[in-house]
């Protein structure tokens, strides 16, 4: 691939491009894999208000808990988003193993790239940052009334909704749990 000067084409042509046919940099993996907690993962859900039939998008969704819970214990569908394919994979097998394909997706690519317009829910686990990154899309794609769960670390700018402490195995969490509409 040559490398030359990006132009508005470029973008128009890489933001078009299927998400299976993503390249993605480094820039783009917005946080380290650390599993959350079953039962933080519960909780999110919980503070989240899910319920049968909405649609949770999961952002940098690992191994899929997160879309898999909400599916199994809410009656939600769930779409993870996930960078790695290893993981992304990891995942579909599961998904596939619970049967589960009906209700639960995965999605190798970009979190930054992704369109949040079909949720209701919208879950993360990433750094403060990250948030910040991702904050424009979600202002962009997300209707009043979705609500945002961050496990650990806050949107800045936004107010939460509710701030929930828990601890999971002698380690206490913080969720940060926003509505669109009410973030400020």
């Amino acid at each position: 691939m040559r490398a030359g000067p990006i132009t508005a084409w470029t973008l128009a042509a890489v933001a078009a491009a299927p998400v299976f046919a993503q390249q993605f940099n480094k820039s783009e993996n917005l946080a380290p894999y650390i599993p959350t907690p079953q039962d933080v993962v519960e909780k999110m859900l919980r503070t989240a208000r899910v319920k049968p039939g909405e649609t949770v998008y999961d952002l940098g969704s690992g191994d899929g808990r997160i879309v898999i819970t909400a599916a199994q214990q809410f009656g939600a569908r769930g779409v993870g988003v996930e960078i790695s394919p290893d993981l992304c994979e990891k995942a579909k097998a599961r998904i596939h193993g619970l049967g589960l394909e009906d209700r639960v997706s995965m999605i190798h690519g970009s979190i930054l790239r992704v369109d949040l317009s079909p949720a209701n829910v919208v879950t993360m686990y990433l750094l403060t940052t990250s948030n910040e990154r991702m904050k424009p899309n979600l202002e962009k794609y997300l209707k009043p009334g979705t609500r945002v769960v961050s496990n650990e670390f806050p949107v800045k700018g936004w107010k939460p909704y509710e701030v929930v402490v828990m601890k999971s195995s002698g380690m206490e969490h913080t969720i940060f749990f926003y509505e669109i509409g009410h973030t400020n």
